[in-house]
């Protein structure tokens, strides 16, 4: 056996072994610690107590959020489905996955994901770190076997001096991969919008009169009722409650329902029907809208939900009637407009800048 053909031997056994490692002190990352700066308007970013950011595991997770080896065909990376240009989405009603194969949602945003207590339009994951795991071996996503993937990144000698740096091992296995990636997501932070320099920085000249007639809508719950979901705290605001709801979205005409969301997950019947509430911030960059991109426009949004939603033994009780003019609609809409902020300084492609 030549050289060549007993290095790649050897590297297949180890990564045999490395695929079914579960978390363990080697997976902690070695760096000092760095602080991830909270942009006006946002809280401090949770942080699980075995994967502390580094500035090694955060480089080391944004080459891997941007390499399309990590897909099966080469053809998709992360940043296929969560574009740094289109606010961390695609602006595709579906997501497109290797071989071309449509997903069954909308991709949400990833920016300010660090926050939400469960990940995906149906809280599949419990964490940045699953929500990382689960894409790569999808059918439809990324379809990519963990040992496949790893011989693939430890046969690149720059991922193996970045793993060493970022965790102390000369090869990565999949839980530094899934910490990495995710320890770079929780850097994706948007806030210091016109909103939030009105609302929690006291500048009442950063929202128009159209925005600020908007807001005073979004928050009075016998007329936009939106912050019951999308919620404003005093100090900061997510825009989403965390929670999941069902609005009628894609229910059939006899009211059955085309996905079951939650329910997928969880078999109660309440949950029947019911997605997680998105973040409302930098909305206007994230269209289409809803979990299967069937709403086009935020007008298009405004229309929905003006028009109580559609009907369904599960439809959550906040969907109440509500009575707008064409001037709320158009004043909403400008205020969603100013919840655009800034973008997270060294997100985009490492090799462009």
């Amino acid at each position: 056996m030549s050289a060549s053909k007993l290095k790649s031997a050897m590297i297949v056994g180890i990564l045999a072994l490395l695929v079914g490692c579960g978390s363990s002190e080697k997976d902690r990352p070695i760096g000092a610690v760095v602080a991830i700066s909270v942009p006006l308007g946002l809280p401090p970013v949770p942080i699980p107590a075995d994967n502390v950011p580094t500035a090694e595991t955060i480089a080391l997770g944004r080459k891997l959020f941007y390499d399309v080896r990590l897909s099966n065909d080469n053809t998709q990376s992360c940043a296929s489905c969560h574009d740094s240009k289109l606010g961390f989405s695609d602006g595709r009603r579906l997501s497109i996955g290797v071989h071309g194969l449509a997903g069954v949602r909308n991709a949400p945003t990833l920016l300010n994901a660090a926050y939400l207590p469960l990940q995906f339009w149906d809280g599949r994951a419990a964490s940045l770190e699953m929500q990382t795991a689960l894409p790569i071996q999808d059918h439809r996503e990324m379809d990519v076997s963990p040992a496949r993937l790893l011989f693939r990144l430890n046969t690149d000698a720059t991922y193996r001096a970045m793993c060493e740096k970022a965790f102390g091992s000369r090869l990565l296995d999949m839980v530094e991969v899934e910490k990495s990636i995710s320890a770079f997501e929780r850097t994706l932070l948007s806030g210091d919008s016109p909103f939030d320099r009105f609302y929690f920085g006291g500048d009442k000249s950063a929202l128009t009169a159209a925005q600020i007639r908007g807001l005073l809508i979004f928050q009075d719950p016998g007329r936009g009722n939106c912050a019951v979901c999308h919620s404003i705290r005093k100090n900061d605001a997510l825009f989403t409650d965390g929670k999941f709801h069902n609005l009628g979205i894609g229910v059939g005409d006899d009211e059955s329902l085309t996905d079951n969301g939650r329910f997928g997950q969880t078999g109660t019947a309440s949950d029947t029907g019911t997605f997680l509430t998105p973040t409302l911030r930098n909305v206007a960059l994230t269209a289409p809208y809803m979990h299967d991109g069937s709403e086009k426009t935020l007008e298009a949004v405004m229309d929905y939900y003006a028009g109580h939603g559609n009907s369904n033994p599960y439809l959550d009780p906040e969907m109440t009637k509500i009575h707008l003019s064409a001037q709320d609609k158009s004043d909403l809409v400008e205020f969603m407009k100013g919840l655009t902020g800034a973008m997270p300084q060294q997100a985009g492609p490492p090799t462009k800048e």
